[in-house]
């Protein structure tokens, strides 16, 4: 396979990782670490420093667009991003020490654990529930646009989605997947937060938490700018096309498709891990 080749097939699959990434809010590092790794035989060390430089451009494509059409809510991923950022740096650190086919192994679970709770939808008894007094006073309960006009939401459970937000972002630094799958699920099981706003606000996150770690990365020579160019370029561009179909598709196809992407990748890095391939 010749560079141009090479560059070409990153690019084509970034692109597919970045649509998914905005749609899911997982990030385009879910699809892309496993990706670079067991079809590109990129070192994983290497692969999780693109993928943290394309998680930040993935965030950089779609935020926008999301806060612009009122989806995302700034105030809770504001705030959640103080434990997320702290988790970063911390789970960057321990990368250097965890071998990498312990690596795969964590990210494999963390990923089918997200796809098992991720198809629990919440009840529509829940849609109403009744404001908590810190979200009241930290002003995070929001409203977003749907097709039958503006649903209003209530948050709940704060202290528990600040602490998960530590373990999501210890878990970006340490697997380069800028934490969407615990963020996502931690704000949509724990906060009762609904879905679409879940993933949007992820979104809007996941750059802040990926750059944490990603000067850690740089820092010991994990980022390769030949493998990094194609990457963010790709995630950039599927990132736009995923922010204008998120708007139109229904929250149950979301799910549908964020549970699927990440079985498949998940059983695939367990794999790899426990055979020794990575």
């Amino acid at each position: 396979m010749t560079i141009f080749e090479f560059t070409l097939l990153v690019w084509l699959g970034s692109l597919v990782a970045g649509l998914l990434g905005a749609l899911t809010g997982l990030g385009g590092g879910v699809v892309l670490v496993p990706l670079l790794t067991l079809f590109f035989k990129v070192d994983i060390r290497y692969a999780i420093g693109a993928s943290l430089v394309s998680v930040i451009a993935t965030s950089s494509g779609a935020a926008a667009a999301y806060v612009k059409e009122g989806f995302s809510n700034i105030r809770i991923g504001m705030f959640l991003e103080i434990a997320t950022t702290l988790g970063a740096l911390l789970g960057a650190f321990l990368a250097a020490i965890v071998p990498t086919a312990a690596l795969a192994t964590i990210f494999g679970a963390v990923l089918l654990y997200s796809a098992f709770l991720s198809r629990r939808p919440r009840p529509k008894s829940e849609w109403n529930i009744p404001p908590d007094p810190l979200a009241t006073r930290l002003r995070m309960n929001g409203s977003f646009p749907t097709p039958e006009g503006t649903r209003y939401y209530n948050v709940d459970r704060v202290p528990a989605g600040f602490s998960l937000m530590f373990g999501a972002g210890a878990l970006s630094g340490l697997l380069g997947i800028g934490s969407g799958a615990v963020k996502v699920l931690a704000m949509d099981q724990a906060m009762r937060i609904p879905f679409k706003v879940s993933t949007t606000t992820s979104n809007f996150m996941i750059g802040v938490t990926a750059a944490a770690s990603a000067g850690v990365y740089l820092n010991r020579g994990y980022i390769d700018p030949g493998l990094t160019m194609p990457v963010m370029l790709g995630v950039l561009v599927g990132s736009v096309m995923g922010t204008h179909i998120l708007m139109k598709v229904e929250t149950k196809w979301l799910r549908l498709v964020f549970s699927l992407v990440i079985v498949v990748l998940g059983v695939q890095m367990i794999y790899k891990g426990l055979a020794g391939r990575i």
